[in-house]
Order: structure tokens, then sequence, then C-alpha cells
């Protein structure tokens, strides 16, 4: 099973993403008990790769929470550290999340994520930077060392960005005593940005495991009257949900699969419609051909995040 499931938008009511209606407020009950039972369908469905973060709100404490429920050796998790949660779930909050890469953040979040041990098998940086010199960084990179071999973990960063090829090809450069660092790799990639492709081969190659996040573009890949630019690509891409039966969501999924075939793609389904509509995505193939179009439809690495920097929390 390539696709996982990222938890997100189970763990938090608001995201930087189009929303395609609206969704009504929910008590954090309610939202708690959402969450657990699209962590229970996507286990179901065949998922056992599960992403999350401390950044998420709830997200890792939910996922503990379900994962306590299961006896099952073949889930996996994956989570990351460098992100804190701020909003409390006010609609209102004017900042969400702060960023830190700092020793004391690592420590301070790896105390709470190892608790996923043993099912923990990857421990990211959360949105590794330049700007932030997390890479630069002997101590964090001594420390992530040390609970890479203790813990037989898979050490990973997360990438954002229109530099992500420069922060990938850095990240492949560190060791630590001799011992290549970083064992995964997720990145943004998607139709319309696709700067990762070539880099991606490289990681492949060398074994390491790759990660998609990000698949659906934040939205954007759904017809929407703001990205009349898109309009074309709208077309193409219903055409194809309606010759295969699916929704576009799992055309789009479908595209990332095949054209990365060694990623896991991580579905962003915040309810269980949505988690049975990206898992069609196993379903089908899509013809060479039409894979080969849909690649014309990449833009400029710098428009997107562009695009993307203009979306609000919602």
């Amino acid at each position: 099973m390539y696709l996982g499931l990222g938890t997100a938008a189970l763990g938090r009511p608001q995201y930087i993403n189009i929303r395609q209606e609206d969704i009504p407020n929910q008590s954090i009950e309610a939202f708690r008990e959402n969450g657990f039972k699209v962590l229970e369908k996507a286990y179901q469905l065949g998922v056992r790769y599960f992403d999350t973060a401390p950044g998420y709100g709830l997200a890792e404490n939910l996922l503990l929470e379900w994962l306590q429920t299961k006896n099952d050796d073949t889930i996996q998790i994956g989570t990351k550290w460098g992100y804190t949660y701020v909003a409390n779930f006010d609609v209102n909050a004017k900042i969400h999340e702060v960023k830190e890469h700092s020793l004391a953040k690592l420590n301070e979040q790896w105390e709470v994520s190892k608790s996923f041990l043993p099912a923990l098998k990857i421990y990211q940086i959360h949105s590794a930077t330049l700007e932030t010199k997390v890479l630069e960084n002997p101590a964090v990179l001594n420390r992530l060392a040390f609970l890479k071999t203790e813990y037989n973990l898979q050490i990973g960063i997360t990438t954002t960005g229109v530099n992500q090829v420069e922060v990938i090809k850095k990240a492949l450069d560190i060791s630590v005593e001799g011992n290549q660092l970083f064992d995964a790799y997720q990145v943004t990639y998607n139709i319309l940005d696709q700067s990762v492709v070539d880099i991606v081969e490289t990681l492949s190659i060398t074994g390491k495991s790759i990660i998609v996040k990000e698949a659906m573009a934040n939205g954007r890949l759904f017809r929407n009257k703001k990205y009349l630019h898109y309009k074309e690509l709208y077309t193409v891409l219903e055409k194809l949900a309606m010759k295969y039966e699916v929704g576009v969501d799992a055309i789009v999924i479908k595209f990332c699969a095949e054209t990365i075939p060694s990623a896991k793609i991580l579905s962003g389904a915040s309810n269980i419609q949505h988690l049975e509509q990206n898992i069609k995505t196993i379903g089908f193939n899509i013809e060479e051909k039409e894979i080969e179009l849909v690649k014309t439809f990449r833009v400029d690495v710098d428009l997107y995040w562009k695009e993307r920097k203009e979306l609000i929390w919602n």
C-alpha cells in the first residue's frame, strides 16, 4: 500500500488549505471522535503508515491513543520535531504554530514522540530549511545520530519552499562519525510543483525512504474560480476522473505514485468520505500518455510557492 495517512487535519481544526465546502465548528471532543474514526477506517482500508507531528495540535496524542487499541507490528509511525502548535483551537488565532530547530526543542518533543516506540520508524526535522541552520547544528545532528542508533530509527527531514532540492542535497552530504545521517525525505510534490523529481531519482537509487506530502497542492488542483489559469488542467483532471470513475483526488494521488513509484503518498483526509475517495487510487492504472500529459502542467516553482503563501488558515 503506497498510501499513508497524514494527521495534520485530524489534530487541529484549521490548516493552510482551500476548503471545498464549509466545515461546521466542532467541540474538541467531537473533533477527537472524528479523528479516531478516520484513523480506524484508514486501518480497515489497509493503510499502515501514519504521519504526525507535535505541530499538528492533538494529532500525536490522538494517534498514540488509537495505536494502543492495536496489536499489529505492521503499523509504522513517522513523526517530527521543530514546530509547536499554539493556536489552542482558537479560530481567530493570529499565530497557529511556532518553529524552533533548537536542541532544547528536539529533546522536549522527543519525550512525547518516543511513546510511539516500537511502532515509531521515522523521526524527522519538521520543515528543514537553510534559514534555521538546523543542518549545520552539530549538537542537533549528533543527538539525532544517537537516537538513530539507540532506537533503530530512520532519521529524516521534511522540505517546503522554492529551494527544496538545495536542502535535500545538503542533507544528503551530512554524516556523523562516518555514517550518513538522513534516511527519509518527506517532500512537497504534486502536479504543479514537480521540482524535486530529479533529486528524488537519486534518493530512490540510494535506498532512501521517500514520502510525498501536499499531493493536492493545498486544494489548488480542484476547480476553483480563483485559479482560472489552471482551467485547462482542471478539465484534463476531470476527464480522467470521469474515465476511471473516481474523484480528481484519486487521479492526483495516482499521478504522484506513478511518477515516484518508490514513494509513500500521504492522504490528508479529514473525514471518512474523503479517505474513501482517496483510497480508490489503488484500484486503477493511468495510461502512460495520460501521465505525460499531466506532467506538462508543472508550473514555475516561484509561482507555486507565491500562490501557496497567499493561502490562509481556515
